[in-house]
């Protein structure tokens, strides 16, 4: 009778963690301009209408891949694009695709803020560390290669 709860617990544990925001690539070289796309499924029964993102202070944003029945407002600081609001429908049970290219910093970590915002006024916040309920995508810079 205990392994049923378990098994359960399991499979639920893995659609959530599959349900998260994500982008991808997971990793890329240093000083590349990498294409991302980011994933964002609507999870619960609210469609999704917008996603804000938050470009980390060390990432330059050299495009945005304009897609149908998806607009898109970049916000900006002189000439840097520090953020990417897309606005579209992603109803229950759909995931959204969101393509922008940005050239990458040195090697580390980019952790990608993401605001997922619903028809009903309510958002997800997903800016977390690996483990909480709604982690920040993450990145993992390489060094860059070298030519020989």
């Amino acid at each position: 009778m205990r392994t049923v709860p378990i098994v359960a617990l399991v499979l639920l544990s893995a659609a959530a963690a599959q349900a998260h925001v994500t982008v991808a690539p997971e990793t890329s070289p240093a000083g590349a301009v990498e294409r991302y796309t980011m994933r964002v499924p609507t999870e619960g029964q609210v469609t999704t209408v917008a996603v804000d993102l938050e470009v980390p202070a060390d990432v330059t944003i050299t495009g945005v891949l304009v897609t149908c029945g998806v607009t898109y407002e970049a916000r900006r600081e002189g000439n840097r694009i520090v953020g990417i609001t897309w606005k579209m429908d992603v109803k229950p049970a759909e995931v959204g695709e969101f393509t922008f290219f940005a050239r990458n910093p040195a090697a580390g970590e980019i952790h990608w803020k993401a605001r997922q915002k619903f028809a009903d006024g309510t958002s997800a916040d997903w800016v977390g560390v690996e483990g909480d309920r709604r982690p920040a995508a993450v990145t993992k810079v390489t060094a860059a290669r070298r030519r020989e």
